[in-house]
């Protein structure tokens, strides 16, 4: 019993102290746009803070009424690497449209597409990841310059 009990308070304080580790652990992610796999990801705050000003990610929505009733909604996503590729997907898929929606700031963006630059590119996986490691000291933050 008391092996056991000695093997408990090891396994406990080992996982303290790996939580503890692990407490200001922050995980930039630069934008990365692959135009022939069809797949950008990227956290905005890395995009916001690159030193390239070219560099974006990031998703929107419209919802449109025709005036006689009628509601249109779209959504896009877009990016651009420190490379210079970049890609704008289009959707009206409802369930891809209510992601977007549920986005917030500071997260990890990423988006799968097909298409091509001529006949254009359409959206088809969108997901988000807000995690606090994707998150910086604000006091750190710049602006860019335009």
């Amino acid at each position: 019993m008391r092996k056991l009990r000695t093997l408990a308070l090891g396994g406990a304080i080992f996982a303290a102290m790996g939580a503890a580790a692990y407490a200001g652990f922050i995980q930039p992610a630069p934008v990365d746009v692959d135009l022939v796999a069809g797949f950008a990801g990227g956290d905005q705050l890395s995009a916001r803070l690159d030193p390239d000003d070219d560099v974006f990610i990031g998703c929107g929505s419209r919802t449109i009424s025709d005036g006689a009733g009628g509601v249109f909604r779209t959504g896009f996503c877009q990016a651009e690497d420190d490379a210079g590729d970049r890609v704008i997907c289009q959707t009206q898929d409802p369930l891809l449209l209510d992601e977007i929606r549920a986005a917030s700031a500071f997260a990890y963006i990423t988006f799968s597409f097909t298409g091509d630059e001529t006949t254009g590119y359409t959206c088809t996986r969108i997901g988000f990841s807000t995690q606090s490691f994707y998150l910086y000291d604000y006091g750190s933050i710049k602006t860019k310059k335009n």
